[in-house]
């Protein structure tokens, strides 16, 4: 689930406490109320939920569920915002979705999207040919803690240290 941070109230709450004086002193403006409430529901309403059917947008006057079948990709913005393209070129803006989500969009949609940031892929290599299996790394470390010189170095060979 994608979705505003819940300490966003904070500043709802806060923005209802500074006109809560303004408001009750005239009852005419008792209506200047209605836009922390307003705001507070939108913060509490609006997300992007993920799961393997598909995705469902949920905003402050609408729900619309995405099947993965009529995602044809994303669109990112220069805000690293990711809006939905569907199979008949239609878009859906979905909230609180940035750039760095899409490895999971990827993940949670069975690989139906493709991850363009490649961080899936990697994991995979890395559990096929694992970078510590051969003890080459170790070797290199304890040389590397022999040459002194580094801060780097001395955090190696501390921790050497305590292994021994």
């Amino acid at each position: 689930m994608f979705r505003i941070p819940g300490t966003a109230l904070i500043g709802v709450l806060m923005l209802f406490m500074c006109m809560f004086p303004f408001a009750a002193g005239l009852p005419y403006l008792l209506v200047l109320l209605l836009v922390p409430i307003v705001l507070a529901v939108w913060i509490i309403r609006t997300r992007t939920d993920a799961t393997e059917k598909g995705l469902t947008v949920r905003t402050l006057r609408s729900t619309r569920e995405l099947p993965w079948e009529s995602i044809k990709g994303f669109t990112i913005t220069p805000k690293s915002t990711i809006i939905a393209v569907l199979d008949d070129d239609t878009t859906v803006p979905l909230p609180s979705v940035r750039t760095r989500h899409l490895p999971v969009l990827s993940l949670v949609s069975g690989g139906r999207i493709p991850d363009p940031s490649g961080v899936l892929d990697r994991t995979e290599e890395d559990e096929e040919d694992p970078a510590g299996s051969d003890g080459s790394d170790t070797e290199s470390a304890k040389s590397d803690a022999g040459s002194g010189g580094g801060e780097s170095d001395r955090s190696t060979s501390g921790t050497e240290r305590t292994a021994e």
